[in-house]
């Protein structure tokens, strides 16, 4: 099938010189303004444009920056009699494939034609197969994400599904901090997707927990602690090592963060760095929220569930110490607090 050549130009001679030149190889369309093109272009979408650039009422460039605005991506040839490099560079300035002087050399015109139109076909089939590998990267990611967590799943069942749970109550806590303006310039849109994507990995480094540790049923001695503590830098090491390669440098960096730094206080008195107050990543902050909240509502080999209404009042009473006091005021918000008693009780029901 013959591609289609639209040739924009307000002198018919020229129009019809390069017609005779590329009719024979190409499917040719001729129309002698701006106007005309562009309401053309509103129903077909040709493989390449010649566009002369000096037309009345409506020029070249300007059919050019209307083609830009509305995002078409079809390659132009500009056509001019004003052979000076100052036009040749504004035309590639405004994004031309090429720039043909007039009058018309008829094995120029088409070697360039051929070429242009070749480099197109070969950009899109590399658009194809980049769009492909990209699909195939997406998948392994998520993959090797769902691997992780299965892992923690199968070591320790509480583990698996507070990774689930606490993901949840993430996503609720984010989305409500961007919606009230807290920490804008943070909770970009990307920032947002990673923060909820990686949270589900914070407590990956418990995978390198002994279970005598994991599931002891007692209170833990001083040794034993100091192991369960270690499991914030192991995660952190353990996500960079199982995703540095595949996964995007952003995520990668909240994804670490979020496990290595999400038992630190606001006040100085969490580990492993003692960091406080904005020193400790957002990211962390916020998981800490959810993770003490999951902690806390959920039945463990240790203990019993903590009551929600107490668990409230319990991150209330850390405001400040344990948690930032701004995300702490979201997470007690009246909505938010029906949301999150809305998301317990769905994984309640999950669960029987």
């Amino acid at each position: 099938m013959k591609k289609t050549i639209l040739i924009v130009d307000d002198d018919r001679v020229n129009l019809y010189m390069a017609e005779t030149i590329l009719k024979n190889d190409y499917r040719v369309i001729m129309l002698i303004s701006g106007e005309q093109a562009l309401t053309f272009l509103k129903k077909q979408k040709p493989d390449l444009i010649l566009l002369d650039i000096n037309m009345p009422n409506m020029s070249g460039y300007e059919v050019m920056g209307a083609l830009q605005k509305a995002k078409m991506q079809i390659p132009v040839i500009f056509l001019t009699a004003d052979t000076d490099a100052k036009t040749e560079v504004e035309c590639l300035k405004m994004g031309a494939a090429d720039f043909i002087g007039k009058p018309f050399v008829a094995e120029i015109l088409k070697s360039r034609v051929q070429k242009v139109l070749a480099d197109n076909e070969y950009k899109k089939k590399l658009e194809i197969l980049v769009s492909r590998e990209n699909t195939k990267v997406k998948a392994i990611r998520r993959e090797v994400g769902h691997s992780l967590v299965n892992i923690l799943k199968s070591r320790d069942n509480n583990t698996g599904g507070h990774a689930k749970r606490t993901q949840a109550y993430v996503k609720i806590i984010a989305e409500e901090c961007r919606r009230m303006g807290i920490y804008p310039d943070i909770l970009t849109d990307s920032y947002m997707q990673n923060v909820i994507k990686a949270a589900p990995l914070h407590d990956m480094g418990k995978i390198n927990i002994p279970d005598y540790i994991l599931q002891k049923a007692g209170t833990l001695t001083e040794q034993e602690f100091e192991f369960v503590k270690s499991h914030v830098i192991v995660g952190g090491e353990m996500i960079k090592e199982t995703m540095g390669n595949i996964e995007e440098e952003a995520f990668i960096e909240v994804a670490v963060q979020t496990a290595r730094y999400h038992h630190e206080r606001w006040n100085g008195g969490g580990y492993p760095e003692g960091l406080s107050g904005e020193q400790i990543p957002l990211a962390a902050r916020i998981m800490a929220v959810a993770d003490v909240f999951d902690a806390l509502v959920s039945k463990r080999i240790y203990k019993e569930p903590v009551r929600i209404d107490d668990t409230f009042n319990i991150i209330f009473m850390s405001a400040g110490t344990h948690f930032d006091p701004l995300i702490t005021q979201v997470f007690l918000s009246e909505e938010l607090r029906w949301k999150i008693i809305e998301t317990v009780n769905k994984f309640a029901l999950q669960d029987c």
